[in-house]
């Protein structure tokens, strides 16, 4: 059996108004959403999902199951939003509902889509916002190459540090987790980790900043998959 590393403590992704809820969110006014959207658009790994309550997260990957669609995204952000809406087209529109989740242990958690007039397609954003197509789903291994796009920060690119990772927030203790000499942000997590056209896992959580350097955490993305019975859009 691996031996499993313990992190030190998470630096909080939320505002102090909400720490309680868990360091790797954030808190934002979000206007209502249409109930329809106004215009036919696209929702990809990269973009901001706003739940109900006002709270917003990253998507990480879109994927497909048992007939229906879902977004991917964090157990602590799916814990506190039953209802999901996003920017698309140029209009907040609701998009779908939380499905599943699981926190603390693990950290994910999936939104089914509703809104039939949005495309979800199996891609995220890349270099400069450019879509990057995701054809499937690998597991992290040390030194494997890795990028990863935060809604804040971008886009940003290094390699993997360490698999089966143990981290203690303050809800309880989540491992099998993976960490990266990227960068990240309050406001990324959700977002994507892909080596080429692969995914490899979503933001959680970090240390550190991207104006003096730092460290990320993930969720693997092949045992959410698994968990749902899910395959990539």
């Amino acid at each position: 059996m691996s031996r499993r590393r313990t992190a030190p403590p998470l630096r909080t992704f939320a505002t102090a108004a909400a720490l309680a809820l868990l360091g790797a969110l954030l808190t934002v006014l979000a206007p209502p959403a249409s109930a329809q959207a106004a215009a036919a658009g696209e929702l990809r790994g990269g973009d901001a999902l706003y739940g109900s309550g006002g709270y917003s997260c990253t998507l990480g990957f879109n994927a497909v199951g048992s007939g229906a669609t879902y977004g991917i995204i964090p157990g602590h952000c799916a814990d506190v939003g039953s209802s999901w809406s996003a920017d698309v087209g140029g209009s907040r529109v609701n998009v779908g509902t939380t499905s599943g989740s699981s926190f603390p242990s693990n950290d994910y958690g999936v939104v089914r889509y509703t809104n039939t007039s949005v495309s979800y397609p199996g891609e995220v954003k890349g270099s400069g916002g450019a879509p990057v197509d995701i054809t499937g789903a690998v597991d992290p291994s040390p030194g494997m190459a890795l990028c990863h796009y935060g809604r804040v920060s971008g886009y940003h690119c290094g390699t993997v540090q360490a698999v089966n990772v143990t981290v203690n927030f303050p809800e309880g203790v989540v491992s099998g987790l993976f960490r990266s000499n990227i960068c990240s942000e309050p406001g990324d997590n959700g977002g994507p980790a892909f080596s080429g056209g692969k995914a490899v896992g979503i933001i959680i959580g970090s240390t550190g900043n991207c104006s003096t350097g730092g460290v990320t955490y993930y969720q693997p993305i092949k045992e959410i998959l698994a968990v749902y019975g899910l395959t990539l859009s």
